[in-house]
């Protein structure tokens, strides 16, 4: 397993950025104290999503923060990115490994208690559960709420206590805390960060959060 911070996962996507530069608001965020940062673009061809990601990994130079991109190794690829995440429909973790080598973080999304049962824990760094709350960044049918989070938590409580394992849709400053003090090791933020008026000062709203409650 790669050691990975979740604690506070940022997931920018150009189509919830309000509209501004990707470079700017990745270099916002990571002033702000993001630990993680996911590049997720359902829409844009394969150009676009090397051109985007490149902007963004250039963008964390110097920042202690990975770049996941999600879904598509093949950009991970291409930009030298730290990792994927991938869902349940993308590419299996064990194709993603043996593509990317050993050293690469690779997540895993996890909607149900089956698929947490399947997940293949020797291949992952981590685990993110959801979604938790409705959010407007993605079509959930169903929302799992904080005690179906717990339930499917602890599969991999008792069957991997190391790896980390997040929350993710509709969390922001009002329901962080509850979300950690429910045992997340982290939460996967998407509109409350890169939708905010001032990024920066909305990251660190976030990581005032998740250090008070990790700590």
């Amino acid at each position: 397993m790669n050691s990975c911070d979740i604690s506070l996962y940022g997931i920018i996507d150009p189509h919830r950025t309000g509209g501004r530069a990707l470079a700017d608001l990745t270099r916002a965020a990571a002033d702000g104290g993001v630990t993680l940062l996911q590049y997720r673009d359902k829409e844009g061809d394969t150009r676009s999503l090397i051109e985007n990601a490149t902007t963004i990994k250039q963008a964390l130079s110097g920042y202690d923060a990975p770049l996941l991109i999600n879904d598509r190794v093949d950009v991970a690829l291409a930009v030298e990115a730290e990792g994927v995440h991938v869902g349940q429909s993308d590419m299996t973790p064990k194709d993603a490994r043996r593509l990317l080598g050993p050293n690469a973080i690779i997540g895993l999304t996890i909607k149900t208690e089956q698929h947490a049962v399947q997940a293949p824990l020797d291949l992952i760094d981590y685990a993110c559960i959801g979604g938790v709350y409705t959010t407007l960044s993605k079509d959930n049918p169903s929302n799992i709420g904080l005690q179906g989070w717990r339930e499917i938590a602890a599969h991999f409580r008792q069957a991997a206590p190391d790896l980390p394992v997040g929350a993710i849709a509709g969390i922001d400053a009002s329901n962080l805390e509850v979300v950690l003090q429910n045992g997340a090791d982290g939460a996967a933020i998407i509109s409350a960060i890169f939708m905010a008026d001032d990024v920066t000062m909305a990251t660190r709203e976030l990581k005032q959060i998740t250090n008070r409650c990790l700590s």
